[in-house]
C-alpha cells in the first residue's frame, strides 16, 4: 500500500488578486510555524502505519520563501517519521521571482532538499499587463529565466501554472502564453479557468463593474486551443486541466483522483484514509500554532481539524466525479466490486443520454492507467465534453 503526503506552507510576501487558498503574509511566524508543523508531521506519523510514501508535495501559499534551513528541518521530519519509497515524486512548489537574483535556488541547497526532483512554478500568464492586474510580483521575463535556471540546476521534471480566462484576455494573447510555454522545454503543464472566489480582490471588482467577466463562448475556445496546442506539443492530455509529455504525469495528484491515501499538513490541509474518514484542518494560522506550539505537541487544547465520515453514496459520487476528470475514466469493473449491480446498473442508464450524444464513450478495451495496462470497459468523457463536464457528473451521481 502506498500513500502520498501534502505539506502546506501558507507564507506569501502578498495576496494574488484571484487566490481563496488559505495563506497570510505573517512571514515573521515562520520559523515557529515550520517547529509546529514538524510536530504535526511527527504526531500522526501513526494514521498510515505499514504504509510506502510515494509522493511528497510542499505546496502553499509559496513555499519557497523558506529558507533552505526550514526546509531542511521539514524534510528532516518527513524522513524521520515516514517510509519513503526509493524513486518517490517530491515536488516543491516555487514562484518565479524566488528564484531572480542569485544564490543558488534552495530546492539545489542542503542534503535533503536534493531529494527534490520535481518544481512547480507558479506563472499564471507572460503577459506582463495581466500580471500587474491579478498582482503576480514577476514578470515575463523572470518566469523565463526561472524555467531556465531550474534547468541549469539539473531539474528534470518541471511544471507551470497558467489561468486562461482573465480579465480582458484576448485567445491571441493566450496563444502566446501557451506557444511561450511549450517552447521553453518544460515536462508538465496545469491550466485552470479563472474562477471567481467569494471575497477576492478579482471578484469584488467584477461586481463593482471595473471589467467584464470573460463569455462561455470565450471560454471554451481557449480552452479547445489548450487541448490543440497541447496535442501538437506531444503532450497527453491526462486530466480536465492537466497535461503532460509522457511519463511525466504529476504522480501525486493522480491520487486525489484515484482514491490512495494521503495525509495533508498544515492549516486548510486536508487527508484521506483511502476508505471512508476526510480530515480537514481548519485554516488558522493561530489556533494551528496554538495547538502544535504547546508543550506537549499537539496533545492539548482544541482539535485544529474536523473529521468527515463518507456514506456509500459520498463514496459513488466521488468515484463519477474522480474517475471522469481523467482520461481513464470510471473503471466499471471495480464500480461494481465497490457499489454493487444496482448502482453500476443506474450509472449506465444515466449515463445512456450522453452515450447517444458522444458526449460519454463507453470504452470496452484496456487502457494505459498511470505506468501500466487498466482492464476495460471504461466510461469516459469525450474531449469534445470536456467543457461541460459538471453537468454530465451531475447527471451520473447518486
Amino acid at each position: 500500500m502506498s500513500a502520498g503526503l501534502y505539506i502546506h506552507i501558507p507564507f506569501c510576501r502578498s495576496r494574488c488578486a484571484y487566490c481563496d487558498f488559505f495563506s497570510t503574509t505573517r512571514e515573521e511566524e515562520m520559523q515557529r510555524y515550520v517547529q509546529a508543523l514538524c510536530r504535526e508531521i511527527e504526531a500522526r506519523r501513526q494514521e498510515i502505519p505499514h504504509t510506502r510514501v510515494r509522493t511528497i508535495y510542499i505546496g502553499g501559499g509559496t513555499p519557497s520563501l523558506l529558507s533552505p534551513t526550514l526546509l531542511q528541518q521539514i524534510f528532516d521530519a518527513v524522513y524521520a517519521n515516514y517510509d519513503i519509497e526509493d524513486g518517490a515524486e517530491v515536488t516543491l512548489e516555487m514562484n518565479p521571482d524566488d528564484l531572480d537574483p542569485p544564490p543558488a535556488p534552495p530546492v539545489m541547497e542542503g542534503s535533503r532538499l536534493r531529494e527534490v526532483n520535481r518544481v512547480s512554478l507558479g506563472i499564471q500568464t507572460f503577459d506582463d499587463q495581466l500580471l500587474h492586474l491579478i498582482r503576480r510580483r514577476h514578470d515575463s521575463q523572470t518566469a523565463i529565466q526561472a524555467v531556465r535556471r531550474l534547468q541549469e540546476e539539473g531539474i528534470r521534471n518541471i511544471s507551470i501554472d497558467l489561468i486562461y480566462g482573465l480579465p480582458g484576455q484576448t485567445l491571441a494573447q493566450w496563444e502566446h502564453d501557451l506557444d511561450t510555454a511549450f517552447s521553453l522545454g518544460i515536462q508538465h503543464l496545469s491550466a485552470y479557468a479563472l474562477s471567481y472566489e467569494e471575497g477576492t480582490l478579482l471578484t469584488r471588482w467584477r461586481d463593482e463593474g471595473r471589467f467584464r467577466e470573460a463569455t462561455d463562448e470565450e471560454s471554451v475556445a481557449m480552452y479547445q486551443l489548450l487541448c490543440q496546442r497541447a496535442r501538437q506539443a506531444g503532450f497527453e492530455h491526462y486530466e480536465i486541466s492537466n497535461f503532460a509529455l509522457p511519463g511525466f504525469r504529476s504522480r501525486h495528484n493522480s491520487s486525489y483522483w484515484t482514491g490512495i491515501p494521503y495525509l495533508g499538513f498544515g492549516p486548510g490541509a486536508h487527508s484521506y484514509d483511502g476508505l471512508r474518514t476526510r480530515r480537514a484542518n481548519l485554516p488558522s494560522l493561530d489556533k494551528y500554532l496554538s495547538f502544535y506550539s504547546s508543550p506537549r505537541g499537539g496533545q492539548e487544547g482544541a482539535l485544529p481539524f474536523s473529521c468527515e465520515t463518507l456514506t456509500t453514496t459520498d463514496l459513488h459520487n466521488e468515484a463519477v466525479m474522480c474517475g471522469l476528470r481523467t482520461r481513464e475514466g470510471i473503471d466499471l469493473p471495480r464500480f461494481l466490486s465497490r457499489f454493487g449491480q444496482s448502482r453500476l446498473d443506474a450509472l449506465l442508464a444515466n449515463a445512456a443520454p450522453h452515450l447517444h450524444a458522444h458526449r460519454l464513450i463507453l470504452d470496452e478495451s484496456s487502457l494505459p492507467h498511470g505506468g501500466g495496462p487498466g482492464r476495460g470497459p471504461r466510461l469516459r468523457l469525450a474531449e469534445s465534453a470536456l467543457m461541460i463536464s459538471d453537468s454530465i457528473m451531475s447527471d451520473l451521481m447518486a
